[in-house]
């Protein structure tokens, strides 16, 4: 039997313990950096493989390390190291309190897996456990990154930091990702694209400095609440008339805090925004403009603004060639109609960004969508999002197939 057959049949008998592996993590979310109850139920679940494993200090972290047979073979015998691809998985969840009424609901209060990340996790630990039973066919190392803190804790930063990305020995020369999307997408269908695929994410913290007073005399105080709003609606405008339509910048205010009381005007008045970009040069200029513009504002009221810009995920760039590589294995293994190309980038923003501004590699999206009106369906983050576990094996088999070829072709 040819080894694709062996893979996709290997993979498909691993669907009940990825997926029973799923609902624990599902039924115990944990946020942020700390996941000790997720990082033992990776190391569990990865017991008696032949890995490497090496846990962070810093943060939650799995490291897992196969070495291939056959790459060990050949640098034995050439004297040059073992090529390494990195494949990675999220594991933190987000405070969403989840309100799906699946029977494997989240068990804790305030917290649900609304992204995903326990099914990225299931089939990392699947792709660990079929490339180790086929560890005779890869011709170099394979790096497993468990990562704890995606969702704004810079978790692949940690790692990073830790050595995930020369955890074999040698730097790992490709590096791929799946993030499995609950709507949008039809169910099992694969897409991305060269080049910029997710935007990069900053943050803007505002708060305005007034004089309290009573509401009925606004005239004897200084109102910092008109001042924000003014900030709010400005910051609007801005993008609109300073910034290229084909270089989009989004802006949205999520928070805006101030006041006790309906006839007291307050002392402060804060709001933060979340600024996304598709290219660096957009986020320099967007952080020089919106400081400017929100200091600019309280001084023309007489007041003072606080106002602090936060760099935080860069923009996710694709390397060319090998999205071309990952289209090519995708349509090899599930055949043509299983990609579609992804047209335009997403806004969302991704800390395996900063692994791919190192490493050559390529991020995919995975339809996981549990309706066929993927359209109509609630997205990732939503309290009622929900995603499909049948798409979990073909994670894990295009995992294996990129790690595979990928070691092939760069030995």
């Amino acid at each position: 039997m040819a080894l694709q057959d062996r893979l996709r049949d290997d993979a498909y008998e691993l669907t009940g313990d990825i997926t029973r592996l799923r609902h624990q993590l599902h039924q115990r979310p944990e946020i942020g950096l700390d996941l000790p109850q997720t990082q033992q139920a990776v190391l569990d679940a990865l017991s008696g493989l032949p890995l490497e494993i090496s846990t962070g200090t810093s943060c939650s972290s799995v490291t897992a390390v196969l070495r291939g047979a056959a790459g060990a073979t050949e640098s034995s015998t050439g004297g040059q190291p073992a090529p390494a691809v990195l494949l990675r998985g999220d594991m933190d969840a987000l405070p969403v309190q989840e309100a799906t009424g699946l029977e494997f609901s989240s068990t804790i209060d305030g917290a649900m897996h609304a992204c995903g990340h326990d099914l990225h996790t299931a089939m990392l630990v699947g792709a660990a456990r079929l490339l180790s039973a086929h560890r005779d066919e890869l011709r170099g190392d394979v790096v497993f990154m468990f990562q704890p803190g995606e969702e704004g804790w810079d978790g692949a930063g940690h790692m990073i930091a830790e050595g995930v990305l020369d955890a074999a020995g040698t730097r790992a020369q490709r590096a791929y990702g799946i993030h499995v999307i609950a709507g949008k997408f039809p169910r099992s269908q694969f897409t991305t694209r060269p080049g910029t695929m997710m935007a990069s994410t900053s943050g803007l913290f505002v708060t305005v400095n007034g004089t309290g007073g009573h509401g009925s005399a606004p005239h004897r105080a200084r109102d910092p609440i008109s001042v924000a709003a003014e900030m709010v609606a400005s910051l609007q405008t801005m993008v609109t008339r300073q910034f290229d339509i084909f270089d989009p910048v989004v802006v949205t205010v999520g928070t805006f805090h101030a006041g006790t009381r309906r006839n007291i005007i307050p002392q402060q008045a804060t709001f933060d925004a979340t600024i996304r970009t598709f290219s660096q040069a957009a986020r320099e200029r967007i952080e020089n403009a919106s400081v400017r513009l929100c200091q600019s504002i309280a001084a023309a009221h007489g007041l003072e603004a606080d106002v602090r810009f936060s760099a935080e995920y860069p923009v996710t760039v694709n390397d060319p060639a090998q999205t071309a590589f990952a289209t090519t294995v995708v349509e090899d293994v599930f055949g043509p109609d299983r990609f579609a190309p992804m047209r335009d980038p997403d806004a969302g923003a991704e800390d395996f960004s900063r692994v791919l501004e190192q490493v050559p590699g390529c991020y995919l999206f995975l339809g996981a969508c549990t309706r066929d009106d993927f359209d109509a369906a609630e997205d990732n983050h939503s309290p009622l999002a929900q995603f499909d576990d049948s798409v979990m094996a073909d994670g894990c088999l295009l995992h294996a197939n990129l790690a595979i070829r990928a070691l092939q072709s760069l030995s």
